[in-house]
């Protein structure tokens, strides 16, 4: 593989692989304790945990966050294995970084997962910095037609590009860019930051672009500081001075709450089961982004994705019994299911 944007995506699963570190595993949900119901008045079998996002109906609010693409046999069964796996559980899935494509044409086959999720819904990806170094609307067109994409991802990583040994940082001017490529596309277009959070300021300028949905990934999972870190070669430790940089994911979650009225927040960053996504939902996500525990089934099989879904499945159902919560909507946005937040 000779292109670097390609390179970097192998270079990136190593490093996650090599250093278990990298997920900083904050726990931060775990300050958060929920009214335990000894009398839930339900049957655990009757409980629906089925949601809609984006037009789309999901078994429960699930989504497989981005993770990675690239013209790389490891990256392209990573792909159709979560792909295939989203598909057979009903939960979204977004890919990672489309940007490869266009440097490295023959990646787009890593992107083209419709023919192993024909119904699901498929999020694109997009770094929102790219669009100040050439790519436009068509680049944004072209990533949504290859994967058959429901919605795009902008993503936001200053810190990551401030870190990566040949960033792309000059950030300034993209609110225009931004509002300009929502009014053109015909699919929503989420902003996401990568693992640092969303503050409201963050909320308030997609607002003014046209972004109605936002995902606040915040910090406590993988840190993509970290992982640039390992691909430096200058001997700075700036990668891991800023490895837990940002706004916790509950706590971004939390300053969210003025907007929900005029918004939709998925939560990613840090969330490792279904109590952490029970407790997601209670805080105002209608989407629960989860990553670094399905990467590793995901470089396996299908089906070992499956069974880790199944798995977070089987938890937040048994959360939402213990809760004495019927459905999802009896979850959303239910702080009185809040004991205390330490």
């Amino acid at each position: 593989m000779s292109d670097q944007t390609n390179e970097r995506k192998i270079e990136h699963i190593r490093a996650i692989e090599n250093d278990p570190s990298t997920d900083r595993d904050g726990r931060y949900f775990d300050r958060i304790h929920l009214h335990h119901r000894a009398l839930p008045e339900l049957a655990l079998d009757a409980i629906d945990t089925q949601v809609t996002f984006l037009g789309k109906s999901l078994s429960f609010p699930l989504l497989i966050s981005s993770m990675t693409g690239g013209d790389h046999e490891l990256v392209k069964t990573i792909n159709r294995n979560l792909a295939q796996a989203a598909e057979a559980c009903g939960v979204a899935v977004a890919v990672g970084s489309q940007r490869v494509m266009f440097t490295a044409p023959e990646s787009r086959e890593s992107f083209n997962l419709r023919p192993y999720a024909p119904t699901t819904l498929l999020l694109g990806n997009i770094g929102a910095v790219q669009l100040n170094y050439g790519v436009g609307v068509d680049q944004a067109q072209a990533a949504i037609d290859c994967l058959g994409a429901d919605g795009l991802y902008l993503h936001l990583n200053p810190l990551q590009e401030a870190v990566q040994p040949e960033g792309d940082t000059d950030f300034s001017g993209l609110n225009e860019k931004i509002a300009a490529l929502v009014s053109t596309l015909q699919v929503p277009v989420l902003l996401k930051e990568v693992g640092s959070g969303l503050s409201p300021s963050d909320i308030e300028a997609g607002l003014a672009a046209g972004i109605t949905h936002f995902d606040l990934a915040g910090t406590g999972g993988t840190s993509w500081s970290r992982i640039e870190h390992h691909r430096r070669q200058d001997g700075s430790d700036l990668g891991l001075r800023f490895q837990d940089w940002g706004i916790p994911t509950p706590k971004a979650l939390q300053l969210a709450e003025p907007y929900q009225d005029r918004a939709v927040f998925v939560a990613s960053g840090g969330l490792r089961d279904g109590i952490d996504m029970a407790k997601s939902v209670i805080l105002g996500a209608s989407l629960c982004g989860v990553a670094a525990p399905l990467l590793k089934p995901a470089m396996e099989s299908a089906e070992a994705v499956i069974a880790e879904i199944e798995r977070m499945r089987r938890e937040f159902t048994t959360a939402m019994f213990l809760l004495g919560a019927q459905d999802v909507p009896a979850l959303f946005r239910n702080r009185a299911l809040i004991l205390e937040e330490c």
